[in-house]
């Protein structure tokens, strides 16, 4: 197929992904994420992956400039590896900044190394002297499914008893946009609107897949998009979660869109106003490639499905929750006080969390087991260091779910310290006691 639909996507892809570092860099948030914290939540296995200090603004320009080369095509290759470990090194230096879209931005970098999105309107293809018309159809296909995948599993996280019967949490957020021009007051507070909106984004992240697959559908598919979209965007401070995706849906128009797109671009920067010699199809040299493409594509099919490995509610445990698309699926809230004792005397004394954690951090921290666990070994290290004997850590930790009553979290008489992080279920974490029942994913 046309090779135009690749090099648009990685134009659009290096673009908006530029911007976000400036975006992110412009906020300050390099400052008060990275730096100004005195302690840092990693990611199981990923311990070793931490902020480097003033030289985090070095990473940044780094992962910025690579987002441009991408863009341009200017030694795509290398551009593209250097962009994907920038990126993820990134997004692992603080568990506390998960996003679904960071990790979403990260695989599709990753994809994007083992395909030829360089073939045409590139710095790579004029400095060759020629470029390709035409790629496998697979390379670009391979982007819709990892697209389908993203939109479809969040549909099918949303097949739950507490988002379709009880509008959950939207019957917590919506109401507090009171203020918003003409659907504050009218709308924002009705609880069939709180409904409507519930049933409404489960059946629009079902459905747009195939909508967008499907030629007589594509531009229904797309208007919905955007829609959702700004809408969304309006209503929560997700970032730039919305353009990204706004933008990647696009990779579903025919060709020949994508076509008149890099003519009219041609057409405008005069670097690329030239002729050079074109080559019918680009063609692999490693028949391997997509093989490991279609293992990839399926490790991302089966992968959101680990939390039926894991016993109890997955809200309440979140064992199997992240990397698997569950898109704004709850409200939690927690509040954890951590109490260190020492074993011999039973002496004790209560932490507070301000001196170690910024308020971001410790609002993460209440409510997520793995971070929980880490910061009480954290914190039996620090006073261990700081002269304390037979250190012991426990927390009594309370936690509220999705409108619910808050309850006690985390079991207050095993001593966390001697707990260890692993992939096993972690059976400190007390029972939920309430049914939440999971119709989908």
């Amino acid at each position: 197929m046309s090779a135009a639909p690749l090099a648009f996507f990685r134009i659009a892809f290096g673009v908006l992904m530029c911007l976000s570092i400036v975006r992110f860099w412009y906020n300050g948030w390099i400052e008060k994420l990275y730096i100004a914290p005195k302690f840092f939540f990693s990611f199981y296995g990923f311990d070793w992956v931490k902020p480097l200090g003033n030289y985090t603004y070095l990473l940044f320009i780094f992962c910025g400039l690579s987002a441009l080369f991408v863009a341009i095509g200017y030694k795509y290759r290398i551009a593209i590896i250097s962009f994907f470990l920038s990126f993820t090194y990134i997004e692992l230096m603080d568990k506390t900044t998960y996003l679904n879209h960071y990790y979403f931005v990260s695989l599709v970098s990753f994809l994007m190394i083992f395909l030829p999105a360089n073939a045409t309107f590139s710095v790579d293809s004029k400095k060759r002297g020629f470029e390709y018309l035409n790629i496998p159809r697979w390379t670009v296909d391979s982007i819709k499914v990892l697209l389908g995948i993203v939109y479809f599993y969040a549909g099918l996280a949303k097949l739950n008893s507490d988002w379709l019967f009880r509008a959950q949490p939207l019957k917590i957020w919506l109401p507090s946009k009171y203020d918003l021009p003409l659907i504050g007051n009218n709308l924002m507070q009705q609880e069939w609107f709180h409904f409507a909106m519930s049933w409404s984004g489960a059946i629009y992240d079902l459905c747009i897949p195939f909508l967008l697959l499907y030629k007589r559908t594509r531009t229904l598919g797309f208007f919905l998009v955007v829609v959702f979209h700004v809408f969304t965007r309006i209503l929560f401070p997700i970032g730039m979660f919305p353009y990204i995706m706004i933008v990647a849906t696009m990779i579903f128009f025919e060709p020949s869109f994508h076509e008149n797109v890099i003519s009219f671009l041609k057409s405008k920067i005069k670097v690329f106003g030239y002729k050079v010699k074109t080559i019918s199809v680009f063609s692999y040299k490693d028949s391997l490639v997509p093989i490991f493409i279609g293992i990839f594509v399926l490790i991302q099919l089966l992968f959101p499905w680990r939390y039926l490995l894991y016993p109890g509610e997955l809200f309440w445990t979140e064992e199997g929750y992240r990397f698997s698309w569950r898109v704004m699926l709850m409200e939690k809230a927690g509040y954890s006080n951590f109490k260190i004792v020492d074993g011999k005397t039973k002496q004790f004394f209560y932490v507070d969390n301000k001196d170690f954690l910024t308020s971001f951090q410790e609002k993460q921290m209440s409510f997520q087991p793995d971070f929980i666990i880490e910061y009480a070994h954290f914190l039996g290290d620090h006073f261990t260091k700081d002269g304390h004997q037979n250190v012991e850590v426990y927390v009594e930790s309370y936690v509220a779910l999705n409108g619910r009553p808050s309850k006690l979290y985390i079991d207050p008489k095993v001593d966390l310290y001697k707990q260890k992080e692993s992939f096993k279920h972690k059976d400190w974490i007390l029972p939920f006691n309430d049914e939440i029942e999971i119709k989908g994913l």
